[in-house]
């Protein structure tokens, strides 16, 4: 008699297909390109070369991974960048990416936002409000200066001269008290932001408005968007910066490791 359940097939292909995409994902995080034998994934998996052998063996006809340049070894195989070329073809950052700004927001309680550049300004192309009743008024659609909003500055500080001198040349005057205003200033500003890897509008593009932003890079390195969370000084006073940076930083982190972007622009991966 079969004492077996009927959805045990089922558990063991799952179980092998994990297996097999650990595999695959391990040559992901290469960081030489060199490739591994079977002896170090197999070390580095904790998994039997046997295992190992027969979980490659259909990722190799499939060319997911192919033979490495050293004898014994593999690498990844010309179809992953196929369907990485597919997939950064059809992903867009103003229309796939409103789950992560639904979740800054809620971990935030503030207003969260999504902005690409149109430099000298930015435009904001998604928003997710605070569930305060007291929270900042956006809209989307609407433009700001670069040089007085985090999301602008950090756009700014990761773009080319030019961009540097269409923003002076557009003039920068005072929107509040505390609004950068000199270009030595603003050149200072984003030094430190490309530094830190992150920016603070300090109540310096509304009154009583703080908000703290991180670039989003493409597959190209470049950044054109930025996100923010931001909030009445009430609620945002400046002991709660050092709280916000860590949560902003990883959703642009998301965003851009959806986009493509390098390993070296993750800043706020975790």
């Amino acid at each position: 008699m079969n004492t077996t359940p009927d959805h045990a097939p089922l558990r063991n292909n799952s179980a092998s297909l994990r297996k097999a995409l650990s595999i695959l994902m391990h040559f992901g995080d290469d960081p030489s390109g060199e490739g591994y034998s079977v002896t170090q994934l197999s070390r580095d998996l904790d998994l039997n070369k046997s295992t190992v052998v027969r979980l490659m063996q259909p990722l190799l006809e499939t060319h997911f991974l192919e033979p490495g340049e050293t004898p014994g070894s593999y690498r990844l195989g010309w179809r992953n960048a196929r369907l990485g070329q597919t997939y950064l073809a059809s992903v867009r950052v103003d229309r796939d990416m409103h789950q992560v700004l639904l979740d800054l927001s809620s971990r935030t309680t503030e207003t969260s936002h999504l902005v690409r550049a149109a430099t000298p300004y930015v435009v904001y192309i998604d928003k997710v409000d605070s569930p305060h009743s007291v929270r900042m008024v956006s809209r989307i659609g609407n433009t700001q200066s670069m040089y007085s909003t985090s999301v602008g500055k950090c756009i700014l500080a990761h773009a080319d001269e030019d961009a540097v001198q269409a923003v002076l040349a557009e003039g920068m005057p005072a929107r509040t008290p505390a609004t950068i205003t000199t270009e030595e200033a603003l050149r200072k500003e984003l030094a430190l932001i490309r530094e830190q890897g992150w920016a603070i509008d300090d109540v310096e593009n509304e009154d009583g408005i703080r908000c703290v932003a991180a670039p989003v890079f493409d597959a190209e390195g470049r950044c054109s968007h930025a996100i923010s969370t931001s909030g009445p000084v009430s609620r945002v006073p400046r002991e709660r910066v050092p709280q916000l940076v860590p949560l902003v930083t990883a959703a642009a982190a998301d965003i851009s490791r959806r986009m493509g972007a390098p390993a070296d622009r993750l800043r706020g991966a975790s």
